[in-house]
């Protein structure tokens, strides 16, 4: 994948057509990334897919688009670190993610689910550290609380997006930015002193963290590497893997959901984290595409039980 530079007055653009292989659906396989409707760092368009990010060179907006013909994926990108994010496409939409060996045709949800959405891939962002306080934000609470509280501090102590990115959007903050923010902005954004206490060391050790690509896509080792920081569980590393490493084997154990859902998915009952790795066993190796295909699937589980409780930690 070649990436031309683009004149730009302002600041340092490239672009390229990218040729995955395999079909891609741009919107199933990024959608891991956007934490809600209003995430100031990723905004799915009818035009395209607008993503910003901090790379190792710096902050970098994106744009991905289908090509005029449709065989290709048109990506521009802005920002000092341009010509990383153009170069880290091909992993991002699903390059390296082999599904070749997996068999779901006993399941007839999974089975159709696949030859729906033959374009769902893995993703592989490459961006550990930015995932990993994403899935922190997510620690114990409501999804609601913790998107509107991602969306409070990254549009606080984020920087502009560079290029034509749409208004609002935002580049996530360095280590050194978040832990610059004071302990009553973290109040009064709905963050628990727990929770920022684990930014906190996650944004000391950034680097290290970065260095856990290394491994290669997930497994115990990375999961190993990312717990051994306090406050980083099973649940977290996951989480993270997922996004970060592309980790096709990575189940959230510990989620208040998913349990239930893979339980009436595939069995017609709720099941605990025990019986989800249970059901999930005849796919080692390939569990974390199960569970995609699950939620692509469009099954919904009963909406009937006990719902969580909004923790507002700003009252207290």
């Amino acid at each position: 994948m070649a990436a031309d530079p683009v004149s730009s007055a302002a600041q340092p653009s490239f672009r390229t057509v990218y040729a995955p292989k395999n079909p891609v659906h741009l919107e199933q396989t990024l959608r891991p990334l956007r934490r809600g409707y209003l995430d100031p760092t990723i905004r799915f368009e009818h035009n395209g897919i607008w993503s910003t990010m901090l790379t190792p060179d710096g902050g970098a907006t994106m744009h991905l688009s289908r090509s005029a013909g449709g065989s290709g994926i048109e990506v521009v990108t802005w920002g000092d670190g341009a010509r990383w994010a153009i170069e880290s496409v091909p992993e991002l939409l699903g390059e390296g993610d082999d599904w070749s060996d997996l068999d779901v045709s006993a399941i007839p949800l999974l089975a159709q689910a696949r030859h729906r959405n033959p374009g769902l891939r893995l993703l592989r962002t490459k961006r550990v550290f930015e995932m990993l306080i994403g899935a922190i934000f997510e620690q114990k609470v409501t999804g609601k609380e913790a998107r509107q509280s991602w969306r409070e501090l990254i549009t606080a102590h984020g920087t502009p997006a560079p290029g034509p990115a749409p208004e609002g959007m935002r580049v996530f903050p360095s280590p050194e930015a978040w832990r610059r923010i004071p302990s009553w902005a973290w109040h009064t954004a709905g963050v628990g002193p727990q929770r920022s206490a684990t930014v906190m060391r996650v944004s000391a050790v950034a680097a290290g963290i970065e260095r856990t690509l290394e491994l290669g896509r997930g497994g115990p080792e990375v999961a190993r590497k990312l717990m051994s920081v306090p406050g980083i569980g099973v649940w977290t590393a996951a989480e993270t893997t997922q996004r970060a490493h592309g980790d096709p084997d990575s189940p959230s154990v510990g989620d208040y959901h998913l349990p239930a859902v893979v339980g009436w998915a595939l069995i017609g009952k709720p099941v605990d984290d025990d019986g989800m790795l249970e059901l999930l066993e005849p796919w080692a190796g390939h569990r974390q595409r199960v569970m995609r295909l699950i939620e692509v699937s469009g099954f919904r589980k009963p909406t009937f039980g006990p719902r969580m409780t909004i923790q507002d930690h700003r009252g207290h």
